[in-house]
């Protein structure tokens, strides 16, 4: 049904699985000029080094529209052997893709370019802020995000649970401070969601300063609700810090079975040394750390 080089097209487009020294060279690649492209935006914004180096900031946008377009088609091309086993048809699994997260940022990081092109008399400068959602196509590729959105959602009844406390602590706060305030400040606290923005600067524990409370009930409530929001922010971190620990406790565990598994035969030869390495790397732990729990099992062998 699917060509093979279409199932390797998919195959490299996807994060590399294990062992795919050459789907990971691909990822590689790409991370590479994505960080190159933030580095560009960012410079291309500062008028000296645009004035003197805006034909090479723009070959360098070229270049990545290009390869981020190929990138897109590519993506929409081998879409269907990810989303036709939930889709009937490949048109509503290429559909299904472009309404995706991913589809949506891969589209957003090329469209810049393509409307300044259409429309050349145009003011769409701000439209070149969007090239810098580029970075968000690393979250696809990266496993610490994926490890903390898989920590998030194994722990996703806490979160929910905390999230709603915030919600309520927020609300009561918004509430009150405009009953306390409204009088004395009617241009800050005009209504409940005008005040909801000094709630969640308050609960936040960010305080700008811009706008405070000057009755004594006000300070009052004030003072409660900075009080709440740093128990609600602790119990947020709380939660995902606890569940990240967890889940990369278990790609230890992982890996400590497979160099106990390895030292068997009491060594690790070149093969399972590369094994390990190659383990080590799609865990992302380091050396150090590899080398210490290797050092604890073979002690504990001996």
């Amino acid at each position: 049904m699917y060509s093979k080089l279409q199932k390797r097209t998919h195959t490299l487009l996807q994060p590399a699985k294990f062992g795919d020294s050459k789907s990971r060279s691909f990822d590689n690649l790409l991370h590479g000029l994505i960080f190159l492209n933030l580095i560009a935006v960012t410079l291309d914004s500062v008028p000296s080094l645009r004035a003197g180096y805006s034909v090479y900031f723009d070959y360098f946008e070229i270049f990545s529209v290009v390869v981020f377009s190929a990138d897109f088609l590519a993506r929409l091309w081998t879409a269907p052997l990810e989303y036709t086993k939930k889709q009937k048809s490949s048109f509503t699994a290429r559909l299904k893709y472009i309404l995706s997260f991913g589809g949506i940022i891969d589209l957003l990081s090329i469209l810049p370019f393509y409307l300044q092109a259409l429309f050349p008399g145009a003011d769409l400068r701000v439209l070149r802020a969007l090239r810098l959602l580029r970075v968000l196509k690393l979250s696809s590729y990266n496993s610490a995000l994926n490890d903390l959105s898989q920590a998030i959602l194994e722990e996703r009844k806490s979160f929910y649970a905390a999230l709603y406390i915030f919600l309520v602590v927020f609300v009561v706060a918004s509430s009150l401070i405009y009953y306390a305030e409204h009088q004395v400040h009617p241009t800050a606290f005009s209504s409940i969601p005008d005040a909801m923005y000094w709630a969640l600067i308050t609960l936040t524990t960010v305080g700008y300063g811009d706008i405070t409370p000057v009755t004594a009930m006000g300070k009052m409530i004030a003072a409660l609700a900075a009080i709440s929001g740093v128990i609600v922010m602790a119990l947020l971190t709380g939660i995902v810090a606890t569940s990240f620990a967890a889940h990369m406790n278990q790609k230890k565990l992982f890996f400590e079975a497979q160099v106990r598994e390895a030292l068997k035969d009491g060594k690790i030869d070149s093969d399972e040394h590369r094994f390990l390495d190659e383990l080590r790397r799609h865990f992302g732990m380091s050396k150090q750390q590899a080398e210490k729990l290797i050092k604890e099992v073979r002690d504990n062998n001996s």
